[in-house]
C-alpha cells in the first residue's frame, strides 16, 4: 500500500486510539495526535502521521530484566518497557542498536501494521511543546529535516480515569472541516523566517518521501 484514502487513514487513526484505550501497552501513554496531511483534508494521503506522548514507567519490574536477556537477548525489559506487557506481547518486543528494549519500537510494533504507510512519533513531552522544541533545535543547528509539522489534532488524552476520546475531532477529520495554514506559514508562526520555513518544509517533504511502510521515531526532550 503506497497511500491511504482519507477514510482509511482516519479509520486507522481511530484503530490506534482504540488499541491505546483497550490494550496493555509497553509504556503508559498520555496523548494521541494525528498531524500533517490527514489534518489538512487531503484525499488520498501519502502517509498517516501519528504522535504519541509516552509517560514515565512507574510500574516496571527491574528484577525480571535478566529473564528477557536469556529468552530474547534483549536488555532493559522491566526498566524501559513493562515486563508483564512483554509476557503478553513477546512478538512486539523490539530493541535498539545497543540491545535495550526500545519503547518507541515496541509501541510501533503493537500499534502499526507493517505494510501500511504510517509514521509514528513517540516522545516524553506533549505534541505542542515538542513542535516548538524541534523547530528551535532545527533553527539552531540548521537540521531542517528534524522539524515536526505543527498542524496537528488531538484525538485522545489520558484523564487519569481511562482516557477521553475526542469524537468531535474525529468527525472533523472525516468531514475535512479543519483549517490549517501551509507548512511554511505554520513554521513562520513558530519563529522561523520565511527562507528558513521554506527550506524546512522542503526537508520535511523529502524525509517523508523517503519513508516506506510503517516507520517510527523516538524522541526525548
Amino acid at each position: 500500500m503506497s497511500e491511504f484514502s482519507r477514510a482509511a487513514a482516519v479509520d486507522r487513526a481511530v484503530s490506534i486510539v482504540e488499541t491505546v484505550e483497550e490494550e496493555r501497552l509497553p509504556v503508559p501513554v498520555r496523548e494521541v495526535w494525528v498531524f500533517g496531511d490527514v489534518a489538512l483534508g487531503l484525499d488520498p494521503i501519502d502517509r498517516l502521521d501519528v504522535y504519541v506522548t509516552k509517560d514515565l514507567l512507574f510500574d516496571g519490574d527491574d528484577d525480571r530484566a535478566g529473564e528477557f536477556v536469556d529468552s530474547h537477548g534483549i536488555q532493559g525489559v522491566g526498566e524501559t518497557v513493562r515486563a508483564d506487557w512483554a509476557d503478553e506481547h513477546p512478538q512486539h518486543l523490539r530493541a535498539n542498536a545497543n540491545g535495550y528494549a526500545a519503547p518507541e519500537k515496541c509501541l510501533a510494533a503493537q500499534l502499526l501494521p507493517e505494510n501500511e504507510p504510517v509514521h509514528l512519533e513517540v516522545c516524553n513531552t506533549g505534541f505542542e511543546d515538542n513542535v516548538t522544541q524541534r523547530a528551535r533545535g532545527a533553527q539552531a543547528r540548521e537540521t531542517w529535516s528534524e522539524v515536526l509539522d505543527p498542524r496537528g489534532v488531538c484525538l485522545w488524552v489520558d484523564d487519569g480515569d481511562g482516557g477521553v476520546r475526542s469524537d468531535e475531532a474525529v468527525r472533523k477529520l472525516r468531514e475535512s472541516e479543519l483549517a490549517f495554514p501551509t507548512l511554511p506559514d505554520a513554521l513562520e508562526m513558530l519563529g522561523l523566517d520565511e527562507s528558513e520555513a521554506e527550506t524546512a518544509a522542503d526537508a520535511v517533504a523529502a524525509r517523508r518521501a523517503s519513508q516506506a511502510g510503517a516507520s517510527v521515531r523516538g524522541d526525548v526532550v
